[in-house]
């Protein structure tokens, strides 16, 4: 018989020990008996607009509506146009250089022209007729190119044009044939010759509403219309010129949802031209915040479209993009609209590293997110994006896991928000007193809306407490916890359960006197069957994974010895899945060391199983093979049982025997980087217990 002594070496309860590759021995050392994970979840899905408009059905702005120029009074063709000023400049100047005489020339014959072209408009064709006339809007559209071309060489762009007051009014006479084609040569045109006020708002205003026809967008993407857009951005002032650039920047809003244009706008410099904007705007945002608002609008939207470019990303980075749009969020907290934007551009650029690393360099980011949060409690849609991009930001960061939970009630505001969307039945926000919706306190979101935010929130949790400093903090916290159970109790989104499950595995790693995971393990233990009992793989492994930890509990094991777990936990040795069988193999080690389990264990096949699966695993997978070893150890209890049939002890001593030669053991892998991460997991996770076992089969022999 083996000695006493020997008997109360039984393994130690399981400890989890799964780390990702690349590890040094160090790191392994230190960190691989760690089984905190970081949760993954899907981006929030942004539909597209169904129409395309200046602001969504959604907005609060919803009212305001683009006054387009009226169309040509049938009595007075001339009268529904403005009227461009003279410029007394022009007319003192005249006109210099080589080219004076060209440009007399050549009007006079595209004036006269186009004069007989409206007057037989308005007098003796119908205007439907004219416009079916594609040779006709061919011929104007040509003529315009002429005369921009003919301005051009001679340098008379701009206001240099003796003639250009006239040029413009009969440009503005020839848009009531409303040819969106020929609109768009005549506002490149005009857009050439500098026009401003009004008559740059209302040619502003033309050029958007062509663009709010798809259809249209060809003629976008031939046309160099664009580059004067650009311009425009570029150029004026916000004051004076608000309204302009409002209709210039929703023009790009609509078109940079079509993927050709979108390439264009990229490579024209749209971003940086972006950044520029958002500077003039906050220098003018005290006195003019409204409209500042609503070009803002805008412009957010148009970057959340580029975002999805993947060329965008180093530019979102190179000109500070993520930082400018901080500062908007600052300035315009309140804009549901602003913010919701930005909160996409965010979602979709912190899935990626370095804009992800951007973002956190961002000063007081969190805090700042943190207060979004509190002020738009109900906006389920910007609430989810934040809480996926903070999400994001404590993924692989420990630094943002430790910076978000050192903010100002960061803990109060996440746990207000999950209680908030976790009781949506019997929250005050779901009706007003006559039962409809109250205007002031939106009613509560869909429930696949609601799961959603919960999703994310619990996501956050669970990344946050990985950095040791905040995770017994969170596991020590009440609220916290309770929150979590009564998830696991009431809700039945699979990928919510799996979300909620992992965070109690991360926060069952911390097991400190005060910690109320450690003082509510029972009735976590039964919450916990709803999710063993599931179809969903996810839901079964998060599962085993909070009872390899649990079940270092006496009174743990007894619950799932009871309710017959230990039988499920067992076939899950045969999946196939390496992750599966780790956490089935440390829940096995946890209930072997009561011995009134092992024979239940060994009846259910658990040995031969784990025979198996070392067999199956041990040479791609060290830890794994190192975790079956312990758990056939504290089967057979330390030698004290014998629980192995004959068959099952000859084939594990000759598994073992190959596994312990080095050279066998590693000759499996090729890549060099990868052998030394492997010898290093072989000597530290496997030689030791293996050794250990191979000496107490021996001994068994020896007393048999």
């Amino acid at each position: 018989m083996v000695s006493m002594e020997r008997k109360h070496e039984i393994c130690s309860p399981f400890i989890p020990r799964r780390n990702a590759l690349g590890k040094t021995s160090a790191e392994i050392v230190s960190e691989a008996r760690q089984l905190l994970r970081v949760q993954s979840t899907q981006r929030p899905f942004t539909p597209r607009d169904g129409q395309r408009q200046l602001f969504g059905k959604s907005s609060a702005r919803a009212h305001h509506k683009p006054k387009i120029p009226a169309p040509c009074d049938s009595e007075d063709p001339f009268k529904a146009f403005p009227k461009p000023p003279a410029d007394p400049l022009e007319v003192k100047r005249g006109l210099a250089g080589a080219h004076a005489d060209i440009i007399p020339n050549l009007h006079s014959l595209w004036l006269g022209w186009v004069k007989n072209v409206i007057y037989c408009c308005c007098s003796e064709w119908k205007m439907t007729t004219l416009c079916s006339s594609e040779g006709l809007v061919d011929r104007l559209c040509d003529l315009c190119d002429s005369l921009h071309g003919t301005l051009a060489e001679a340098d008379m762009l701009g206001r240099r044009c003796k003639r250009r007051s006239g040029i413009l009014r009969t440009l503005f006479r020839l848009i009531d044939i409303n040819s969106p084609r020929l609109n768009l040569h005549i506002a490149k045109l005009c857009l050439a010759l500098c026009v401003s006020g009004k008559n740059l708002l209302n040619i502003c205003k033309l050029i958007f509403q062509i663009s709010r026809s798809e259809s249209n967008d060809i003629l976008f993407q031939n046309n160099s219309i664009i580059d004067y857009l650009l311009s425009v951005l570029s150029n004026e002032d916000v004051c004076t010129s608000g309204e302009a650039l409002l209709y210039c920047v929703g023009t790009l809003k609509f078109l940079s949802g079509n993927n050709a244009i979108l390439r264009l706008l990229l490579d024209k410099n749209l971003i940086g031209v972006a950044q520029k904007l958002m500077q003039r705007i906050h220098a003018v945002e005290e006195t003019h915040f409204t409209i500042a608002g609503h070009i803002l609008v805008q412009l957010t939207a148009t970057l959340r479209n580029l975002a999805d470019h993947p060329d965008s990303r180093p530019l979102f980075v190179s000109f500070s993009i993520l930082s400018e749009l901080c500062v908007v969020l600052r300035h315009h907290c309140k804009d549901q609209d602003i913010c919701t934007n930005i909160s996409r551009i965010f979602s979709k650029l912190s899935s990626y590293s370095e804009c992800r690393h951007t973002l956190a360099q961002t000063p007081d980011c969190y805090q700042l997110f943190l207060d979004l949060l509190n002020k738009h409690l109900q906006k389920q849609d910007l609430v989810v994006r934040l809480l996926f991009t903070l999400g994001n930001l404590t993924a692989k960061s420990d630094e943002a896991r430790l910076q978000l939970f050192q903010c100002e009630g960061s803990m109060d505001t996440l746990l207000q928000l999950y209680d908030s969307y976790q009781r949506r039945d019997v929250s005050p926000h779901t009706q007003s007193q006559k039962g409809a919706p109250s205007p002031s306190k939106p009613p509560t979101p869909p429930v696949s809306v609601q799961d959603d935010v919960l999703v994310k929130l619990v996501r956050v949790l669970a990344n946050m407490c990985i950095n040791p400093a905040v995770g017994p903090v969170l596991a020590a916290n009440t609220t916290c916890v309770e929150l979590l159970m009564e998830t696991l109790g009431e809700h039945k989104s699979e990928e919510l359960l799996v979300n909620v499950a992992a965070t109690i595995n991360n926060l069952s790693f911390y097991q400190e006197d005060s910690s109320a995971i450690r003082h509510s393990q029972l009735t976590i233990a039964t919450l916990m069957l709803k999710l063993v009992l599931s179809s969903s793989m996810d839901a079964i492994l998060e599962a085993t994974r909070v009872y390899g930890n649990l079940s270092q509990s006496k009174d743990v094991r007894d619950v799932i010895m009871q309710n017959r777990v230990y039988q499920f936990v067992v076939t899950l040795l045969d999946s196939k899945n390496t992750e599966m069988c780790f956490s089935a193999c440390g829940v096995l080690t946890n209930l072997a060391l009561d011995p009134s389990n092992r024979v239940s264990l060994s009846l259910e096949g658990a040995s031969a199983k784990l025979v198996d699966c070392l067999r199956d695993f041990g040479p791609g997978d060290w830890q794994l093979a190192g975790q079956v070893c312990q758990a056939l150890w504290n089967i057979i209890g330390g030698g004290s049982e014998k629980l192995l049939d004959t068959q099952e002890k000859e084939s594990l001593l000759e598994i073992l025997s190959t596994y312990l030669d080095e050279e066998d053991a590693l000759r499996w892998i090729e890549n060099e980087d990868m052998r030394d991460f492997h010898r290093a997991c072989w000597e530290l996770e496997f030689l030791p217990v293996a050794q250990k076992l191979m000496k107490t089969l021996k001994l068994l022999d020896v007393t048999a």
